[in-house]
């Protein structure tokens, strides 16, 4: 008998096909199906769940707030909800940090932020063209698909991509090249074909690109070049942003300050559907309602925020409890490579954004399809999706990193190895295991 989700549900959907389970309840970094099993969360909604399920100080302000019986949604008119996310962000987030930013609120997911960036930049320059790197994701929309770099989503859109033109990624050609010195170059060369960019818009960390973290250095040489030809530097840290990296943003440990960032996913901190453009104040060219949409005062997520970051981001504990588990997984991980070396090659990300690349993407699917059968939901990202990408909520307790990363070794062990083990679900087939955000 056919299920209700197949059904009625379209084709398109991308990660019930890679976890085949019905889900009823979750708290912290476990979540349970409808039979009552547990697994962990090794996914964390695609990043946008850093602060885990239903998390206690974040529910409880919650509650309250929709008990109040005070405002919900309020299109971008002033609410007491918004105003402490504002103050909030400010006093907490922007001003320790050096960062005399205004903020836009834009539809409510990630994609929307890229498009209005990348609407504003041309606004500001006058230019047409967008700057993008090779294995970049900004969204499924077509402005973002246009910057974005994975051709079987590319080919979604029905229409030619244009008005963007994709660079080299750091590393892109190993260590021996810095790929700035290509764009350095087409840049100086009145002959090279590419017309100067109203904007360079880039991950620190690219997620779904298979975790390729950029230098400080190639960081700090982007942003020298885009200040040379008066292009707008905007940083996407829609995914690696919000502590990720174990810093709330992912540029800070480069010392960077772009023109522009784009933040969503885990910015409501619970889930909850909110993005918004940091804008130089500088570059705030905005004229009223030429950029709107009817759900960018999502005031129940602008109440989960601000109580996240008076709760995370109020002193450095959050962060060093961060950089401790990151550190524990980056020695895991690695003792995994070192293990496995014909299987995996190498150790990929940084932060708890980490994850290892297996040498077959086969090979990843189907260490992907044991861990679940065994408890733990991880995706994979990278061109094959030969990347196995460990994305836990930050608020993972110490025992759960252990026993997650336990269960990948046993499931990358018993692929590798061919050990037959009961309860192994069958690999799915075709590409419907293609990481979308």
């Amino acid at each position: 008998m056919k299920s209700i989700f197949e059904i009625l549900e379209s084709g398109v959907q991308s990660y019930a096909r890679q976890f085949p389970a019905t889900f009823d309840r979750a708290l912290g970094s476990q979540i349970f199906d409808v039979e009552g099993r547990r697994y962990l969360d090794f996914f964390a909604g695609a990043g946008a769940l850093n602060y885990g399920h239903n998390n206690p100080v974040l529910k409880k302000v919650l509650i309250e707030y929709i008990e109040s019986n005070s405002i919900t949604h309020s299109l971008d008119l002033h609410t007491v909800a918004k105003a402490k996310f504002l103050n909030v962000l400010d006093q907490i987030i922007l001003k320790p940090r050096g960062l005399d930013r205004v903020v836009q609120f834009t539809g409510p997911t990630g994609t929307n932020a890229v498009e209005a960036a990348m609407k504003l930049a041309r606004k500001i320059t006058g230019r047409t063209n967008i700057f993008c790197f090779t294995n970049g994701f900004h969204g499924v929309s077509t402005g973002s698909l246009s910057v974005t770099g994975n051709k079987y989503i590319r080919s979604a859109a029905g229409i030619p991509l244009s008005l963007s033109t994709v660079l080299p990624y750091d590393g892109y050609f190993g260590d021996h090249f810095d790929t700035i010195d290509y764009l350095e170059r087409v840049l100086d060369d009145p002959s090279s074909g590419v017309d100067d960019p109203a904007a360079v818009i880039v991950e620190a960390l690219q997620g779904e690109g298979g975790l390729n973290a950029a230098s400080a250095q190639w960081l700090r040489r982007l942003e020298r070049v885009c200040r040379t030809h008066g292009i707008i530097l905007i940083l996407d840290d829609i995914q690696c942003g919000c502590g990720r990296t174990g810093s709330f943003f992912s540029f800070e440990e480069a010392g960077i300050d772009p023109d522009i960032v784009t933040l969503s996913k885990s910015l409501s901190a619970f889930g909850l559907p909110l993005a918004i453009v940091l804008i130089r104040r500088d570059l705030d060219m905005w004229k009223p309602g030429e950029h709107n949409g009817t759900f960018r005062g999502n005031n129940l997520a602008f109440v989960t925020a601000a109580a996240a970051i008076e709760h995370f981001w109020a002193d450095d504990a959050f962060t060093q409890a961060i950089r401790r588990k990151s550190a524990y997984l980056a020695k895991r991980l690695g003792q995994l490579v070192d293990t496995f070396p014909e299987h995996l090659s190498d150790v990929r990300g940084r932060g708890m954004m980490q994850g290892v690349r297996c040498a077959d993407p086969q090979e990843a699917a189907e260490i992907a399809t044991a861990a679940f059968a065994r408890g733990l939901i991880i995706e994979r990202a990278g061109p094959r999706d030969e990347v196995l990408k460990c994305l836990m909520p930050l608020t993972i307790s110490d025992d759960e990193l252990e026993e997650g990363l336990d269960m990948l070794e046993a499931s990358v062990r018993v692929v590798v190895d061919h050990v037959p083990s009961a309860g192994i679900i069958p690999v799915l087939a075709g590409k419907a295991t293609v990481s979308i955000c």
